[in-house]
């Protein structure tokens, strides 16, 4: 999402550092071209505004200027700015009341608020231990309420019974009844929305407000779903709802795709309520707490070390990885199948792009890498040509001879050229795997990140 922001800022960055002293001017410059950057990614106009003159304040100080790394302190003050300007620290939801606790979704239709509830109600679940019941109010929108039903079941979250002829309100206060005499500790009312903001909504949603009031001293959390992409229609959105119905947090979603944004630059700053939560893809765990540092690290291209390592424990089994570890320090070789294990613990952290997104300075290389063809298709291409072999073909990479490479080729839907550099990365690593074993355990991790091939990254 951040793409293009990153690299115009590194771009500036970079030649600050290549300056071994700082004038007030140099300064000015820089400032100059980050307030277009900023602008150009679609920052409301007062929020650059005041971003620029605090950081420059702050940057032409005598301590800074005469400093022995006078561009590096530039970059640090404009990250401590960032983390400021995006709400120096992630806000918890205010759910630790006497059950259920109730949080109303809020939002325009298409902003992928039904979407959101149930990945709520999972991360909740899953990261919690909390029960969650799933409720649709959208008696508008055709098979609304169906697609949260079907999507509950797809997360293993209940939702409440559907029942014709019910209005908003009804299902509201049905919601909270059940929540409240089969011990739920959440309570999620999926409010309808519409594809634009009008009277009807906003009442529609003051009386839902007004009835979780009466039973049970809610909503505790008012989110507002909206989606990045919308730029600044986004913080409009925000602002309308925050003074009809009140909003307690911000859920901005597709912020994976290519927006430029500015949405989530100026939201904290316009609205003064804070982002909650990041929805980062359409899989039913694609939803992130919002932690304002490290998103600057991201757009800054400091990576995102933290999450990465968050990300990395989710997604490893560690009973997996020690007997991978036991494996190969016990000399009994590597072969597809262990292959095939470390694509699958590379997908569930999210995929190539995913993990990109989260290294120090890999914003530099983007675009070679995408010129390179490497994505996520490589890792699903490279999973099926392992499916396609035999139980002895994966053990046993010499009898992969020209008729099974055919063969396989076939199964998976590739060319056999892809079979081949599979079977090179595989030999690749199989050597890797036979220098751990010298290694020892401490040089074990080190060669556990397998060198993608697959469609690039010629000359290796």
């Amino acid at each position: 999402m951040f793409d293009s922001l990153s690299s115009k800022l590194t771009g500036v960055f970079d030649r600050l550092r290549g300056r071994g002293a700082l004038t007030e001017a140099d300064v000015t410059e820089a400032m100059r071209d980050v307030r277009v950057a900023l602008l150009e990614a679609d920052v409301a106009l007062p929020v650059v505004k005041d971003f620029i003159a605090r950081v420059k304040e702050r940057a032409v100080g005598q301590d800074v200027l005469r400093s022995v790394t006078p561009g590096q302190q530039v970059v640090k003050i404009v990250h401590d700015s960032l983390v400021d300007l995006l709400g120096r620290e992630a806000e918890p939801l205010n759910i630790n009341v006497a059950p259920p606790a109730v949080i109303m979704m809020l939002g325009l239709q298409g902003s992928g608020k039904t979407t959101t509830a149930a990945k709520l109600g999972k991360f909740l679940t899953d990261k919690q231990g909390k029960k969650v019941l799933l409720a649709s109010l959208d008696v508008q929108r055709p098979a609304a309420q169906e697609q949260l039903a079907v999507l509950g079941a797809q997360t293993g979250v209940a939702t409440l019974p559907i029942l014709g002829g019910e209005t908003p309100v009804q299902i509201a206060r049905r919601a909270l009844y059940t929540g409240s005499r089969e011990g739920y500790d959440v309570v999620v009312l999926d409010t309808a929305g519409r594809l634009s903001i009008d009277d009807e909504l906003m009442r529609e949603a003051a009386e839902i407000r007004d009835a979780a009031a009466q039973n049970n001293n809610g909503p505790h959390e008012s989110l507002l779903v909206v989606d990045a992409m919308t730029g600044q229609d986004a913080v409009a959105t925000a602002q309308h709802f925050n003074e009809k119905i009140g909003v307690t947090g911000i859920v901005l979603t597709r912020i994976d795709g290519d927006a430029r944004g500015g949405a989530a630059l100026s939201m904290r700053a316009v609205t003064g309520k804070p982002i909650k939560f990041l929805g980062t893809g359409e899989k039913t765990d694609a939803l992130e707490i919002y932690h304002p540092d490290r998103l600057a690290g991201r757009i800054l291209d400091m990576g995102d070390v933290v999450s990465l390592v968050e990300k990395a424990a989710a997604a490893i089994d560690e009973k997996e990885a020690q007997a991978m570890a036991d494996k190969m320090m016990s000399g009994k070789g590597f072969d597809f199948d262990d292959l095939a294990g470390q694509l699958r613990q590379m997908r569930k952290m999210g995929g190539m792009g995913g993990l990109m997104n989260l290294l120090p300075g890999m914003g530099k290389v983007k675009e070679q890498i995408k010129s390179a063809n490497i994505d996520d298709r490589i890792i699903k291409r490279q999973e099926a040509i392992i499916s396609s072999m035999t139980k002895a073909e994966r053990k046993n990479v010499d009898l992969l001879q020209a008729s099974r490479k055919r063969r396989i080729a076939a199964g998976a839907g590739v060319d056999v050229s892809d079979v081949n550099r599979l079977i090179k990365q595989y030999l690749e690593m199989q050597k890797i795997m036979k220098q751990v074993q010298k290694l020892g355990q401490s040089g074990f991790m080190r060669a556990m990140m397998p060198r993608f091939g697959g469609g690039g990254f010629k000359g290796q």
